[in-house]
């Protein structure tokens, strides 16, 4: 993974990220954003999988369903945000992708191993957002009054 800081200002950065062939997605990110000390980011890439996972929640089991995708597909769009959870920087993004045959799969971004590339912006948020436990379904979603 290589990086290029593109925006300092004020404390806040935004960087351009450029993950390498067979790098998996997650665990990188999660790294360089432990690094850096995000305290709350905000994503966004395209670029290429040679598999990833999806995941779709479901409501009763309260947990991912996983959804193995194990072919190359095209990154069409990945979105998402860092947040803190317990002094760790946490991933919560979505992700659409392109399979060969012009269909399009999307869900909850699981994991990814990258081929060819993948090409990522991080930008730090002015405004810190807080995650909190939602009892009914069990995620920690942005809590607006913290």
């Amino acid at each position: 993974m290589k990086s290029k800081l593109l925006h300092d200002e004020n404390g806040l950065k935004t960087f351009a990220i450029v993950f390498d062939k067979e790098e998996e997605v997650r665990e990188k990110l999660l790294e360089f954003a432990n690094t850096n000390r995000f305290a709350d980011a905000h994503l966004t890439a395209i670029g290429a999988f040679s598999e990833v996972t999806l995941g779709f929640f479901d409501r009763q089991q309260k947990a991912y369903k996983k959804i193995p995708v194990k072919e190359q597909v095209e990154v069409l769009s990945l979105t998402g945000n860092i947040v803190p959870k317990d002094g760790k920087p946490r991933l919560h993004a979505h992700v659409v992708i392109g399979k060969a045959d012009g269909t399009a799969h999307g869900g909850h971004f699981l994991e990814g191993r990258v081929w060819p590339t993948l090409e990522m912006i991080v930008s730090e948020m002015p405004v810190h957002l807080r995650r909190s436990q939602d009892e009914e379904s069990g995620l920690a979603l942005i809590n607006l009054a913290a």
